[in-house]
């Protein structure tokens, strides 16, 4: 917000021109001492309100030693001056020491006393015009802001019209026709009006109110005048011009987007710190909740419908920022007249807001394509195109098996990129736009790092069963390996960079369930060599029957998460986003689906994601130890070998062979192996089995995961 213009100088300086010369000059007076003479309409010496006393005075200078009837005329002709806030012959103006724009008004005691009763009864007039008229002069200037303005500039037409009734009134004493009693009688249907004002305007010096404050201090008063409808309309009068301005500033938000706020008034605040860039770089970005936000001054007849207000400019400034030319259509109804009682500024916001939603909707929909980008994020990050994920992991594997510092993450864009060429994926419009990345850390030091997740245990477990993790591996590309996805703006509003960090964490964990598949495959793949080895109850037979356990408890996992999580609640978000109706909703609909998906995967439940973790871990090291522990199998042999066209080499290898399982099979360290990967493979599976039948009385998901996984260990 720009600074307000300052107030010139001479404007404050110049008492004539603010109306408290007199006020200044009793001041100036009282500081000169005796003898001096300050500023007056009169021709006379006061002397300190007969009292006798000061400079060239005399008995003249007493207004008892005129008759009675003279004393009228005289003080009539005081009040008359007094009614504008001027000093008379022998009414007195005295400024209120502390109190900004109060005075007292004082009359000469030696006055009649009928008539000084008279008089003082019309005292608490002048004195509400004193102040009023001091509001009005001083909440003029640029800085009290457009609803002091309009407020100023309503009062200001009140007073001329109070100022005609005192030239109506004096016109009548040169007349000879006004007496001090029928001054009195004509004041009164004025008293009233100009007392509540005095009230308003008082509270507003002392609480220094500008903006909705005024607002509210003016309905509050209107509200408070109910039993008289005379003074009561006046307020709503003043209401109602001094809302004029804040109703340009609601009008140019609700139907343009447009802050137009010079002096700070109104109830929304923009943080233009916050750029819309921010979506697609910081995890924790406050764009879209802080860049447009509700200040504490909201009018209170706008308190209901504040919330609607800022979302309606909101979706208008977004679609702004795209080069979107939108406008809402106005017509004689949809014009903001007032905050009247008939509400039909609330109608007009609510057309507002339903137009401004229904474009925004649209725009997101139709031209950017959200359903579409959402689908290709199901696509890659949730492994849906299957065929580009094995292609990917064929040509990859090499770069992977590498340290995280050491993998050239350029050559697994240009892999990425061949697999997306030589896949179905080609065919997809957004395949582009898939990125991927290598991460430092395993995904389980990823999850303590992300501290509103919402983890159903504290996040020093997940570093402690990371740290303390049984049978360490070097982390390699396998386990840090990620896909992106570039998002533009407005669709960054829904996928930002913290909805973006879920897929990705969604995206490891199916991943690197993928790679423990594929490892004990090949494993397996080896074991078939095993059969031409007739010798059962042997360690060769074990090491087949948990292979295929531990296979069968990954596949059964990659099927849980897939077919039982990921797939049911995609389609129910798919579903929702049909039937939603403001882009407030799609964020909504999509971060309950990305909350959902994380914690029904297990990513939010540490005590059985290490598990889980400790398995794959098992099934890891015993697909490794395998093609190890018998290296002169190859898997590739029984292809070759039955393409051979060659009858006694095919016999000769195949005798060779067998030669080398039986000696395999009776290897000591061999059967250690096997015989300790059972051991440990079944204690964690039967700790699984439990830790998941208790969880699944709070997160009844669990029990698919436990039906998909509980007949695993039967086989052994």
């Amino acid at each position: 917000m720009d600074p307000a213009p300052a107030t010139p100088r001479w404007n404050l300086e110049r008492p004539y021109l603010t109306g408290r010369f007199h006020q200044e000059a009793k001041v100036a007076a009282a500081a000169q001492g005796a003898g001096s003479k300050p500023y007056s309409l009169d021709s006379f010496s006061r002397g300190g309100g007969g009292g006798g006393g000061g400079g060239g005075g005399g008995a003249e200078s007493v207004i008892g030693s005129y008759a009675v009837s003279v004393q009228e005329l005289l003080v009539i002709d005081d009040l008359l001056s007094a009614l504008v806030g001027i000093e008379g012959r022998y009414i007195s103006i005295k400024r209120v020491r502390g109190k900004e724009g109060y005075v007292v008004f004082q009359i000469d005691s030696s006055m009649d006393l009928a008539l000084q009763e008279l008089t003082r009864r019309i005292f608490p007039l002048c004195e509400d015009f004193v102040l009023v008229y001091h509001f009005v002069e001083s909440r003029s200037h640029f800085k009290s802001g457009l609803v002091n303005h309009a407020l100023a500039a309503a009062l200001r037409a009140f007073l001329l019209d109070y100022q005609a009734m005192v030239a109506q009134l004096e016109h009548q004493f040169r007349l000879g026709r006004l007496s001090v009693q029928g001054l009195w009688f004509f004041c009164q249907r004025m008293m009233s009006s100009l007392n509540a004002l005095a009230v308003l305007v008082e509270k507003a010096i002392s609480n220094n109110t500008s903006g909705s404050a005024t607002l509210n201090l003016l309905q509050s008063q209107a509200k408070a005048m109910a039993g008289d409808s005379a003074v009561r309309s006046l307020l709503e009068k003043m209401t109602e011009c001094a809302s004029a301005a804040y109703l340009r500033m609601l009008e140019r938000w609700v139907y343009e987007g447009v802050i137009d706020d010079p002096y700070g008034e109104f109830f929304i605040a923009e943080n233009k710190s916050l750029q819309k860039e921010s979506l697609t770089q910081d995890y924790d970005a406050k764009y879209w909740q802080q860049r447009y936000s509700l200040k504490d001054g909201i009018p209170s007849f706008l308190t209901n419908v504040a919330a609607t207000i800022l979302t309606t400019g909101k979706y208008l400034n977004v679609m702004r920022e795209c080069e979107y030319t939108v406008q809402v259509p106005l017509s004689e109804s949809s014009k903001l007249m007032g905050f009247g009682s008939n509400h039909q500024y609330l109608e007009c916001i609510k057309s507002a807001y339903d137009f401004a939603s229904g474009e925004l909707l649209t725009l997101m929909k139709d031209k950017y394509d959200l359903i579409g980008k959402l689908r290709s994020l199901k696509r890659y990050l949730l492994l849906d195109q299957g065929d580009f994920l094995v292609h990917f992991m064929d040509i990859a594997r090499e770069e992977l098996t590498k340290k995280p510092e050491e993998i050239s993450v350029e050559k697994l864009q240009s892999l990425v990129d061949i697999a997306l060429r030589s896949t179905a994926a080609a065919s997809d419009p957004s395949h582009e736009d898939l990125t991927c990345c290598v991460e430092r850390s395993s995904l389980l030091k990823k999850l303590s790092t992300l501290k509103d997740l919402d983890c159903a245990y504290p996040s020093d477990k997940l570093v402690a069963a990371d740290v303390d993790h049984p049978m360490p591996l070097s982390v390699t590309g396998l386990e840090t390996f990620c896909l992106s996805y570039k998002v533009q703006w407005p669709l960054s509003l829904v996928i930002s960079r913290k909805a973006l960090t879920k897929y990705q964490l969604i995206f490891r964990l199916l991943f690197h369930c993928k790679h423990v598949s594929r490892q004990l495959c090949t494993a397996w793949q080896i074991q078939q060599g095993f059969r031409s080895v007739k010798i059962l109850g042997t360690p060769v037979l074990r090491s087949s029957i948990l292979c295929r356990s531990m296979l069968k408890f990954v596949n059964s996992l990659l099927h849980y998460l897939t077919f039982e999580v990921l797939e049911p609640n995609w389609h129910l978000m798919h579903d929702r986003l049909q039937t939603a109706r403001s882009i407030d909703e799609v964020i909504q609909i999509h971060d309950f689906f990305l909350q959902k998906c994380l914690k029904e995967c297990l990513l939010l439940l540490p005590e059985l994601l290490v598990k889980i973790e400790k398995l794959k871990a098992l099934c890891l090291q015993y697909a490794t130890s395998i093609q190890l522990l018998i290296p002169s199998i190859d898997v590739a042999k029984p292809e070759n070998t039955s393409k051979s066209r060659m009858p006694r080499s095919k016999i000769k290898e195949t005798k060779n062979r067998g030669q080398q399982l039986k000696l395999a099979s009776e290897n000591v360290v061999m059967s250690e192996s096997i015989l300790k990967f059972e051991a440990e493979f079944n204690s964690e599976l039967q700790s699984l089995i439990p830790t998941l039948s208790n969880s699944s009385q709070a997160e009844p998901y669990l029990t698919h995961l436990g039906q998909c996984i509980l007949g695993v260990g039967v086989d052994q």
